[in-house]
């Protein structure tokens, strides 16, 4: 009995020990959120400036900085991010999905001892950069670890896991900037910086104790071998709970290998753009896992506090946290609802939509103000549709969107694709951290709110995007996506696909012709026929 029948006969509470694994590898997402939510409030706090920036009468609190350290002090960690996401395939070749975690850990350590210690704008610099590499890997292989060993039905809730820790990281980075930032001394950064070594020590350990991913194992071995197997069927056995047949999800995930071993001999990088298949399947992964910095996302986590507080709303600090808060309550309400109801697609849609109306909102609101010195009520309304467009973009875009783009890529190629996805994410948000600046600070055009103008159209166009081109991956098992996009189903029939793995021996021989001209153009030019049966499972 495959993995898809057997899903249906066990619960949560019996998958409890692979619950709890990804629970503690999902961990490594909280150092990513305590990052931003660290350096948002720093870049705000006084005795932080008086370090790293110059003083200035106008600005609130008598200090500022310039644009140009802003820029690098965030987009610095974002571009680390980026170099070592883009490199996670070629990692994952040398090193599993363990040893690059720890090795996470080690530069994480590392980077935060330096920003505690310096002074110098150059160290805090590298410092960023490093941090950056650590994030980088993190996200990366911590996600890919936990979509290659979840099972189907739970892949959602156990990524939406991944995205609490992330928020909650962001929350309590947040929570710990507004306790000290009435300080007037360097404790008032350092020791919320000092938070950073708790969970790479956890993680270290935990990890002793952790299995390597069986997808892992067995695609990265150069021929199959009873000692790869017997490793990769031990790690699967103690993934899953007692009665599974381990030797027939073992048996599926090998022969899915297997056929893209024979369909592609060999592994390039050049495979991920130059197969039709392969493109597409990379062109949607880079596209869904962008959806998050084109929301807009990063100009509120990265610059919240420093927005806040150039806005003239008088309690900056308190308001990150509220607002921070909030998509935690709005993360672990999707967390309760993702099985049942998480459909990637639509989520995705109208999170984009949403989101992009309150940008749009607090733009107006902003610009239609009656007075040049905004009226409290105007800053009311701001917070709060900063508030509002933060509950909906963790609640329907941040954990669809890495959900979406790690399910899609294929076994052979999902370091490779997925990484590069990622790091088009980070780049996405190196972007728009190094040039948000311009638009926000006073020193330079001073836009404020008004900056949301530009991610209502972002946002709407994604929408357009995600509607055109992104398929439902939802309780799918990884080689049924394989098989769906082997076979070029078009977008709006993933739904609907009955695949033959999930078929009692694929006797069906009802076929129906389910191109279309612009899904066709798409994926490479090719008609095609495929099984077209009502499925179940959605």
């Amino acid at each position: 009995m495959g993995a898809a029948e057997q899903q249906d006969r066990v619960g949560l509470k019996d998958h409890w020990r692979c619950l709890a694994a990804m629970t503690l590898v999902s961990l490594s997402a909280f150092q990513y959120g305590l990052d931003f939510g660290v350096i948002s409030g720093l870049q705000a706090m006084v005795p932080f400036l008086e370090v790293f920036g110059y003083p200035d009468p106008e600005a609130p609190g008598g200090w500022n900085i310039s644009s140009e350290r802003q820029q690098l002090i965030s987009s610095l960690m974002t571009l680390g991010a980026f170099i070592s996401s883009a490199s996670a395939g070629l990692s994952a070749v040398i090193v599993g999905r363990r040893t690059s975690i720890w090795i996470a850990c080690l530069f994480s350590i590392l980077s935060t001892v330096m920003m505690q210690v310096t002074t110098g704008i150059g160290v805090l610099y590298a410092a960023r950069l490093i941090i950056g590499l650590a994030n980088g890997v993190f996200t990366t292989h911590s996600q890919l670890w936990i979509l290659e060993c979840s099972p189907a039905r739970y892949r959602g809730l156990a990524i939406s896991g991944f995205q609490i820790w992330t928020t909650v990281g962001t929350l309590i980075g947040t929570i710990i900037n507004n306790f000290l930032s009435f300080r007037t001394d360097k404790s008032a950064y350092i020791i919320p910086l000092g938070i950073v070594y708790i969970i790479p020590g956890i993680l270290a350990i935990g990890l002793l104790f952790v299995p390597e991913s069986p997808r892992w194992l067995l695609a990265h071995s150069s021929q199959p071998s009873a000692s790869c197997s017997a490793a990769a069927e031990k790690a699967l056995a103690w993934l899953r709970p007692k009665g599974w047949d381990v030797g027939s999800e073992l048996a599926e995930i090998q022969t899915a290998i297997e056929n893209e071993r024979q369909l592609h001999s060999g592994l390039s990088v050049f495979e991920l753009v130059n197969n039709p298949v392969d493109r597409r399947r990379t062109l949607l992964s880079i596209g869904v896992v962008l959806c998050q910095a084109s929301s807009g996302s990063m100009f509120i986590i990265a610059f919240g506090t420093y927005f806040f507080l150039n806005a003239g709303i008088g309690t900056p600090f308190q308001d990150s946290v509220i607002m921070i808060a909030t998509g935690v309550v709005a993360i672990i309400i999707n967390s309760a609802v993702i099985t049942r109801f998480g459909y990637r697609r639509r989520m995705l849609m109208t999170g984009m939509v949403l989101c992009g109306l309150c940008q749009l909102l607090v733009a107006v609101v902003w610009d239609t103000r009656a007075v040049p010195l905004a009226s409290g009520s105007t800053l009311d309304g701001i917070v709060a549709l900063t508030v509002i467009y933060m509950f909906i973009y963790t609640l329907c875009i941040s954990a669809y969107a890495w959900l979406s783009g790690g399910e899609i890529p294929s076994q052979r190629l999902r370091s490779h694709t997925f990484g590069l996805a990622t790091a088009f994410g980070f780049f996405g948000a190196w972007l728009i951290t190094f040039t948000a600046p311009y638009f926000i600070n006073p020193a330079e055009l001073n836009w404020g709110p008004k900056y949301g103008y530009i991610w209502f159209g972002s946002c709407f166009l994604s929408a357009i995007w995600l509607f055109l081109c992104l398929p439902e991956t939802k309780n799918r098992t990884l080689e049924e996506i394989d098989e769906m996009f082997h076979a070029r189903v078009p977008t709006r029939k993933f739904g609907s696909y009955r695949c033959v793995a999930s078929t009692s021996g694929g006797t069906s021989k009802e076929q129906n012709t389910v191109a279309s001209t612009d899904e066709t153009a798409f994926t490479g030019g090719d008609s095609l026929t495929s099984r077209q049966v009502p499925h179940s499972k959605t």
